[in-house]
């Protein structure tokens, strides 16, 4: 059974992406959320094994998403998506409790190498 994956991201075409790259890879992608309030709300439902999360979204930003989740689940597996340029926010991130981050745009293998990474 394959691990079970949450996508955060506000931009449509991006969740299909990252979705299409886990569930050709064998994960199970259980849900999706567009903002930073649905993935919350989406992680305490769900309860997935994986978040990816982007870190520009509406009502509430990624970061603050990961630090809401983390404080519910210490152990939530979170991996961070940001475009070019966002080095400052990644390292805000990754204190706020992300285990990992790939840069958009994407490489599908860098993905894979990161959700393995995260998941161990």
């Amino acid at each position: 059974m394959g691990h079970r994956v949450l996508v955060c991201d506000d931009a449509i075409f991006m969740r299909t992406m990252i979705s299409d790259i886990l569930t050709g890879a064998g994960y199970e992608v259980v849900g999706e959320a567009e903002s930073g309030i649905q993935a919350i709300a989406r992680y305490k439902e769900l309860r997935p094994d994986l978040v990816t999360m982007d870190i520009v979204m509406p009502d509430m930003g990624g970061i603050e998403a990961v630090r809401e989740i983390v404080k519910g689940d210490p152990d939530a597996k979170i991996l961070m998506c940001s475009a070019m340029g966002q080095q400052a926010l990644v390292v805000e991130a990754i204190q706020a409790g992300a285990k990992d981050f790939v840069v958009k745009p994407f490489q599908p293998s860098r993905v894979l190498e990161a959700v393995q990474r995260v998941l161990g």
